[in-house]
């Protein structure tokens, strides 16, 4: 725009110094008012001409910035665009990475349920339901403050075990009677008549459960897990 300007301003001073020149008689000759009539009309045109290319280079330079500005609004829309999609794929990863952890706590307390519970089959409503050395085991239980829901346990322990068998002996350990105390004479600490008692057997089996164990049913799970409790 200033080189528009400085072109109008040069055209303007000539036509301004043939003005001057005109009424100072720098042109001679018969006819001066055709003469200077005939330089009014050029200057005329020469201004008409500076400022038809003066507004032609202004709506130019004014399409030029509209051009620009929304070059540049495309582009922020396209950042804009850029950024929304960044932003839902984050969103969609973080969703599926909680949905996997939200799996994975279910699949870790389904376990931690099975752990807990190794045992989910009919409960008996009383010791009456069994006989023999099973009956005397559900009854000290119960006297051991064990609820009638863990005797199905103990009785899957023992008689895997010993077979609820107050005589059984194993001779290669030494492991004796339904608890498979090992070795048998530690049940001596309940009393004298471990070896045939299978009352005194069972007290001192639910002591070693509860002091090791806390519960019939979670020794029944060690000893699905491990093989021994």
């Amino acid at each position: 725009m200033s080189r528009l300007w400085s072109r109008l301003g040069a055209r303007t001073a000539a036509v301004a110094l043939l003005s001057v020149g005109v009424a100072g008689g720098v042109y001679l000759g018969d006819d001066r008012e055709a003469q200077q009539d005939g330089l009014a009309a050029q200057v005329s045109a020469e201004v008409d001409q500076a400022e038809h290319e003066y507004l032609r280079e202004r709506q130019a330079a004014h399409q030029m910035q509209f051009a620009q500005q929304r070059a540049a609004e495309y582009q922020a829309k396209l950042r804009a665009a850029e950024a929304a999609k960044e932003a839902a794929e984050r969103a969609k990863r973080a969703e599926q990475a909680a949905a996997s952890r939200k799996r994975e706590r279910a699949k870790a307390e389904e376990a931690a349920n099975a752990a807990a519970k190794p045992y989910d089959g009919p409960i008996p409503a009383s010791c009456e339901e069994y006989s023999g050395n099973r009956k005397i085991g559900c009854a000290e239980m119960i006297k051991a403050g064990f609820p009638i829901k863990e005797f199905p346990c103990l009785d899957k322990l023992w008689t895997k075990e010993s077979g609820w068998n107050h005589k059984a002996s194993n001779s290669s350990s030494g492991a004796y009677g339904i608890p498979q105390a090992l070795p048998g004479s530690k049940m001596g600490s309940v009393a004298d008549d471990w070896r045939t008692n299978p009352a005194t057997q069972v007290k001192w089996g639910l002591g070693y459960i509860e002091g090791r164990y806390g519960t019939p049913c979670k020794a029944w799970a060690h000893s699905q897990s491990s093989g021994w409790y």
